[in-house]
């Protein structure tokens, strides 16, 4: 094979890799859901070659499940494919839709948590998949310990051991292997006193947060809105860290319900249930979502 045969079969692999992490994007999702069809699921389906190997007769959802087959395949993992693994091995695994809710992308200093679980107690896990680097991991950790009671970090099988040396001894490291377990490396030591109350009011909506002061038996008072996030944080300030935590968690459990979503989850494939607990779609597309994952390949080949 000569070297432009072989640069082209690794340009070739990487249109691939791209167009199949791109299939399971908001962008893709919010389309199905508010069309009833989407022109970019057509093009990705193609651009990652699931049009050649996929019966014309399996359905959109079969689609979806046949792409995830080959993004969870070792190497060429993506953020994604730990999301799924978090979401249905812990999440509606270990606990449930009705018991524990789920947080994505979730502000904490100048950081942004990848998955957060609310059931008893909060805890964040940070990924760092294949295609990931340990860069910022650090200072990440240093927001998160600020904010939630347990941090764990979820890894390759190639990133576990530079994990194990970055983060300290209390913060829970896992491994997602390359059969798709988890296995746990290191158990996250679970310690709400640590919590910085100003940090955590930085994460929260202005409603939740007076939420949390009322549940405390806090008065706030009326003030205008440009004082607002000052009285907030003097009233924050005075907290106790694990008392906080507590209440923290009860009104996020609340604010961020995801049991609603179980009906709906139900009629989706297993591989789009991820998506759909972290992209916010309205209820009346619900159905619409539902119907375009049944629709033949077929005709989703013909979406404009």
């Amino acid at each position: 094979m000569t070297r432009n045969e072989t640069q082209a079969q690794a340009d070739r692999r990487a249109t691939q890799r791209s167009a199949l992490s791109r299939l399971f994007s908001a962008a893709v999702f919010r389309e199905l859901a508010t069309r009833g069809r989407s022109a970019l699921f057509s093009r990705l389906i193609v651009d990652a070659g699931l049009d050649r190997i996929c019966d014309p007769e399996a359905t959109v959802g079969d689609v979806f499940d046949a792409a995830f087959d080959r993004l969870k395949i070792a190497g060429q993992r993506d953020e994604y494919v730990y999301r799924a693994a978090i979401s249905h091995k812990i999440l509606m695994g270990t606990h449930s839709l009705r018991t524990a809710s789920m947080l994505t992308e979730f502000r904490a200093g100048t950081s942004k948590a990848d998955l957060v679980i609310l059931n008893g107690t909060a805890t964040v896990y940070e990924i760092k998949s294949e295609r990931d680097s340990l860069t910022r991991l650090k200072n990440q950790i240093d927001d998160y310990r600020n904010i939630f009671a347990a941090v764990n970090v979820i890894a390759s099988e190639s990133h576990v051991d530079g994990v194990l040396a970055t983060v300290p001894e209390d913060v829970g490291v896992m491994c997602l292997s390359r059969t798709h377990r988890i296995q746990k490396k290191r158990v996250a030591t679970e310690n709400p006193g640590r919590i910085s109350p100003l940090a955590v009011l930085d994460s929260l909506r202005a409603a939740e947060a007076v939420t949390i002061l009322k549940a405390l038996g806090v008065p706030v008072p009326e003030v205008a809105n440009t004082q607002r996030h000052a009285m907030l944080r003097s009233l924050f300030a005075e907290l106790d860290p694990a008392t906080l935590h507590v209440e923290m968690v009860k009104t996020l459990k609340r604010t961020r319900n995801l049991a609603p979503l179980g009906d709906f989850l139900d009629g989706l494939p297993e591989s789009l249930q991820p998506a759909a607990l972290a992209i916010r779609i309205r209820r009346s597309d619900h159905t619409r979502m539902v119907e375009a994952v049944r629709t033949p390949l077929r005709t989703a080949m013909a979406w404009s």
